[in-house]
């Protein structure tokens, strides 16, 4: 299992570090290019958007990852039925616009859903292919290809751009990767379509796909509601200004988090009797996870002005008082994205669902009281109390129910990293204003960070715990 993981991660990190880095090149140029509005449209789009791939997945990509027992005959099955389910999706998605438009009052919806009605199709019958590419565990072709579907959706958006496009610069190299994607994955597995597909294979998997599914589908809206009601009820700058800050927070998630949650079930779902093994895996993660991401949301906390401006420019000011309230929940989605593996792989679909009916009870309740309040910061501000009550929930779900143990056998990971969290709030508290550059400013603080990280690591003994995991996984 150890040599799975080290393959699995390596991988992984390749694929995750260059989606980030070409996205948030990407986006650096964009954000130069088009207007705060123009992303504001983007992002309401994206919401449904995500919401169509949802139903298109159906819960089928993980269960597929799950049961090894399928045969050939049987994927060919549930594909050709994937691909049904997203030819219907994509037809009513070419609809979708008029509601939409309604809804936002901007007729621009209309043309737009007309054009990701391709998107989404691709991105439904995708899933198969990549699942089945998961399942054998072929991580390198899966992130390589993810990578180059990042870089020509990149080229395509800015050479669009440049070219006065807009907002269609966007969507326009979102279909493109979701082509792209689905073309590799599908050529380089053995699935064929088939008119008439049978019942039964749908069957063998309905029970996992189905507890999956349910959990996508709360799990999206407690995800989405807010981009949705902000999009709604305040302008479009405003759901941009506020969907630029979140998805900055979500990139520790995208560059640290998702290394190993990306490899976690596929490969503990070989272990799923072996309850005592994945807690342990857990435990190890979480720990691991902590002692960076607690340090780092402070990090991000007093650099939230530097971090913005660099990336996006001057006219993202705005952004600024959301990703600071965001950054402090940092580390709670690194830890909780997690979670979602870890059920899988012990088979306990019926609690990531309870879990992710919790989940959304909070984040819905926290949201329409931020958006009841009329600004964008008071919801980020609920957002993390949300997120930090399901952080709770969904640990004493795993600890105490699958894994039979007590809650605190988890904090008392979280001990030795809340440490260094004090140390670096302490000294970025008593840092003084710097006279420069945003860039020099950003630089400095970040040696700072690394310095006083290394010294907290230093003095709670973590660094030898470090060495004996490097080792462990060596051997």
């Amino acid at each position: 299992m150890i040599e799975q993981f080290k393959k699995g991660i390596f991988y992984t990190a390749i694929g995750k570090y260059s989606i980030v880095a070409v996205q948030l090149l990407v986006q650096a140029i964009l954000s130069r290019i088009l207007t705060p509005s123009e992303f504001g449209i983007v992002s309401a789009v994206n919401i449904f958007l995500v919401f169509f791939q949802l139903l298109a997945d159906f819960g089928i990509g993980p269960a597929i990852i799950q049961n090894k027992e399928l045969t050939q005959k049987e994927v060919n099955s549930i594909f050709s039925f994937s691909i049904y389910i997203a030819l219907g999706l994509s037809v009513l998605f070419v609809f979708l616009g008029y509601p939409m438009s309604l809804f936002y009052g901007n007729t621009v919806f209309i043309p737009i859903s007309m054009i990701l009605a391709i998107a989404v199709f691709f991105y439904g019958i995708l899933v198969v292919p990549q699942s089945l590419l998961l399942r054998e565990k072929n991580f390198r072709l899966v992130n390589m290809t993810t990578v180059m579907g990042a870089v020509i959706s990149g080229i395509v958006s800015i050479t669009l751009g440049f070219l006065g496009f807009s907002y269609y610069s966007i969507i326009l190299g979102n279909t493109v990767k979701a082509a792209t994607l689905f073309l590799v994955f599908y050529l380089k597995t053995d699935t064929k379509f088939r008119f008439q597909f049978e019942w039964a294979p749908l069957k063998k998997i309905y029970t996992f796909s189905r507890n999956q599914f349910l959990f996508n589908f709360i799990n999206y809206f407690s995800r989405n509601l807010d981009s949705l009601l902000i999009g709604r009820y305040f302008s479009a700058s405003s759901l941009a200004y506020y969907d630029k800050a979140y998805q900055v927070s979500l990139y520790p998630n995208q560059v640290l988090t998702s290394l190993v949650t990306s490899v976690i079930h596929p490969i503990l779902s070989d272990y799923e009797d072996e309850k005592e093994r994945i807690k342990q895996v857990y435990l190890r993660i979480s720990n691991m996870l902590a002692t960076l991401g607690m340090p780092l949301s402070i990090f991000l906390f007093f650099t939230a002005e530097e971090v913005i401006m660099f990336l996006f420019g001057g006219q993202w000011g705005s952004s600024v008082p959301v990703f600071q309230i965001l950054a402090l929940s940092v580390w709670i989605q690194m830890i909780l994205s997690s979670t979602g593996g870890i059920f899988q792989s012990g088979n306990r679909t019926d609690l990531l669902l309870l879990s992710g009916i919790l989940s959304t009870v909070l984040n819905v309740a926290g949201i329409v009281t931020g958006v009841l309040l009329g600004r964008i910061e008071t919801v980020a501000c609920f957002l993390v109390i949300a997120f930090s009550m399901n952080f709770v929930q969904a640990n004493i779900l795993l600890m105490k129910i699958m894994f039979k143990d007590s809650l605190l056998t988890f904090l008392k990971v979280l001990k030795k990293p809340f440490l260094l969290t004090l140390m670096q709030a302490g000294v970025f508290l008593v840092l003084p204003q710097l006279p420069f550059s945003i860039f020099i400013r950003l630089f400095i603080k970040g040696i700072v960070f690394v310095i006083v990280w290394i010294a907290g690591l230093l003095l709670t003994g973590e660094v030898k715990r470090i060495k004996m995991e490097i080792q462990r996984v060596k051997r």
